[in-house]
This record gives structure tokens, C-alpha cells and sequence, in this order.
């Protein structure tokens, strides 16, 4: 069942201008290790990839229903990839606190997020899946 739903949308010029202004202030504020490490690899890239993982801690804000309040911060919400190459999110803190109070006994959680960036655009939607846990058989829909 889908618990919670968000998207944003952000812009890659604010990011960069957010960079130049208050470089690594911004970054330590707003990003994990692994999404700085992600982005300063892509040199050429830089601003749009901070920009998508931007997004898609908004868009995981809005699916939970707090945004940036009730202990939910930004540094809490990382964007990292599975063995895939897909990405999802990894949570901690206060983030993971209210993904865990929105799943409900014999779930668990499932994260589903894509990014996209188009200059000067960059773009991230996120589900919120809660799958029962276990061997109990789902009922079939009617």
C-alpha cells in the first residue's frame, strides 16, 4: 500500500548560486558524505547533481507530511544507490523516526524515488510503499 507520495522541483542556477555563496556551509548543511563525494566527482555536473538530491529531500519530505519540521532535517535524508545503480534513500534520525511511525505492524518500508535534471531544472518524485512482512498471503484486489 502506498503511504505517502512527494515530488519537487528545483532549480539548478539557486543551487549553484547557494554554492558560490556559501560553498561548504551549504554543502556540510544539506548533504551526506556520500552525496558530497557523488557530486565532486562530477565536476562538469556538480550543481545539477547536488540539485536532483536536493529534490528528492523535499519530495521525501512531502511524502511523510512534516516537510523540514517535527525533527525531519535535511542531513537525515540521503540519497544513495543500490546495487542496481537505482537510486533510493538512506534515512536516519528524525527522518527515519517518522518513516517508521507512518508503517504500520507486519509492513515494511519501501522507498521509491526518481530524479531527472533538464538545465535548469532538476526534478525528484518519491513513493512510500509499506509491504507486509512475513508469509501472510495478500488478499487479491476485487
Amino acid at each position: 500500500m502506498i503511504v505517502g507520495i512527494g515530488s519537487d522541483l528545483c532549480n539548478i542556477d539557486r543551487i549553484q548560486a547557494s554554492l558560490d555563496r556559501f560553498g561548504a556551509r551549504f554543502v556540510n548543511r544539506v548533504f551526506t558524505p556520500v552525496e558530497q563525494a557523488k557530486a565532486e566527482r562530477r565536476t562538469l555536473m556538480r550543481a545539477a547533481t547536488y540539485a536532483k538530491r536536493f529534490a528528492a529531500k523535499e519530495a521525501f519530505s512531502k511524502a511523510v507530511g512534516t516537510g523540514f519540521k517535527a525533527g525531519v532535517f535535511m542531513r537525515d535524508i540521503g540519497v544513495v544507490n543500490l546495487a542496481s545503480g537505482a537510486p533510493t534513500l538512506a534515512l536516519t534520525g528524525g527522518a527515519k523516526a517518522r518513516l517508521d511511525a507512518l508503517i504500520p505492524p507486519g509492513h515494511a518500508a519501501m522507498i521509491h524515488l526518481t530524479m531527472t535534471d533538464d538545465l535548469p531544472w532538476a526534478q525528484a518524485f518519491v513513493i512510500i510503499e509499506a509491504r507486509p512482512t512475513g508469509h501472510a498471503k495478500e488478499e487479491p484486489l476485487s
